[in-house]
């Protein structure tokens, strides 16, 4: 199951992702099936469809969910159910991770790299566990730098309640802009890269700007992003095989964190 919040305009991630997740499924001899929760369906408090109708095996939650409604999942059902590319701090689940907060650690420090001291960090904090361990990435390799994190440099990208953004969406671009930003997320790179050209800044000349995801669409921007590449086929593949184990074994519950790699692009430029 995956939340309607994750399939705004242009984005493809979590969709990619659950692909991999039915891919590995079929080699493994599994059925899967696949349910979008509306945001109405989580505030109602309304179970899954699938849930419903008690025929499922084990469960995989792509991307996170309300804290209240995993808790009337988790207090519902009586199979093991995975997280995947997210985790809870209240609940005991398995679940599979990219290592986001030593990914963004690493891209900020490799701003620093190429020159730049005055870094904004772009995503709403506490929307999901992913974009806040992905700040605090940001933040340590701003302080081992003896820059102090600046209030006006943490830009929404979206509501923190929902997690949507509405059509009418404006970055609220600080009066002292940075040299570069961080964006929590290849999308929002890219929505920023059309927010700041049109405010008259070029990129990456006058601000240099990198993603996090490693979409597709990242290739085809322009410039061409620079972003950390999740292996969304290793942490789909894990995803299955840790439910199967589960469903299997009973194993107690597994929090796995899986690998990265940088991907330089021409959104970034030395300072």
């Amino acid at each position: 199951i995956i939340s309607e919040r994750y399939f705004d305009q242009y984005e493809s991630f979590y969709w990619q992702m659950y692909q991999q997740v039915a891919t590995r499924a079929v080699s493994k001899e599994c059925f899967s099936m696949f349910e979008i929760l509306s945001l109405e369906t989580e505030y109602q408090h309304e179970l899954p469809k699938l849930l419903q109708e008690d025929k499922v095996d084990g469960l995989i939650i792509i991307g996170s969910l309300k804290e209240s409604y995993l808790k009337l999942i988790e207090e519902s059902i009586h199979v093991p159910m995975v997280c995947l590319d997210f985790y809870d701090r209240k609940h005991q689940c398995d679940a599979v991770i990219t290592d986001n907060y030593y990914g963004m650690y690493k891209m900020t420090n490799y701003l620093f790299e190429m020159g730049h001291e005055d870094i904004a960090y772009v995503g709403t904090l506490l929307s999901t566990s992913s974009i806040t361990d992905r700040y605090f990435g940001y933040s340590k390799a701003l302080l081992e730098h003896g820059k102090k994190v600046r209030e006006d440099w943490i830009i929404e990208d979206r509501d923190v309640d929902s997690g949507k953004r509405e059509d009418d969406f404006v970055f609220r671009l600080p009066k002292e802009m940075p040299t570069a930003f961080v964006c929590n997320c290849d999308l929002t790179a890219g929505l920023l890269i059309n927010a700041l050209r049109e405010k008259g800044y070029r990129v990456p000349e006058d601000i240099s700007v990198i993603g996090f995801d490693g979409i597709d669409m990242g290739n085809y921007m322009s410039p061409r992003l620079t972003t950390i590449r999740q292996h969304r086929e290793e942490i789909s593949a894990r995803s299955v095989e840790i439910l199967l184990k589960s469903i299997e074994e009973g194993i107690p519950a597994t929090h796995e964190i899986e690998p990265f790699h940088l991907v330089p692009g021409e959104s970034v430029c030395k300072h």
